[in-house]
């Protein structure tokens, strides 16, 4: 039983970190999406394909990791007393999903030639 948390948790941390990692370099290929000169198609499809992908894959992370996580407290942390570190985790992830759809959010604005936003706000 302890070996099977261990694994659960590992691929917990690891799908968290993967997550993470593509949700910050995603704004990144948005920096570059602005930074393109207007009369560059390919180079705006490159990097809307890259983002489209990214997007797409960072989404399946987060619910790998989603489910590790519930999987992690509803098998081996129901019930034993209190953590609010767990509160507190709860809270960042809300947050953190917050971020993954508001930066899918600005992928369909680049998507539909509708970003207003400057590449520094970006």
């Amino acid at each position: 039983m302890a070996s099977s948390y261990l694994w659960v948790k590992a691929f917990h941390i690891v799908f968290v970190s993967s997550w993470f990692a593509g949700l910050f370099y995603l704004p990144r290929i948005f920096v570059n999406l602005r930074q393109v000169a207007a009369d560059s198609h390919a180079d705006r499809e490159r990097l809307l394909i890259m983002a489209r992908r990214l997007y797409r894959f960072s989404t399946v992370l987060m619910v790998v990791a989603i489910a590790l996580g519930l999987a992690l407290w509803l098998v081996w942390g129901l019930g034993k007393g209190p953590h609010h570190w767990l509160d507190a985790k709860i809270v960042f992830v809300v947050v953190a999903i917050g971020y993954h759809h508001a930066c899918g959010s600005l992928l369909r604005k680049f998507e539909a030639f509708a970003n207003v936003r400057s590449d520094r706000w970006l």
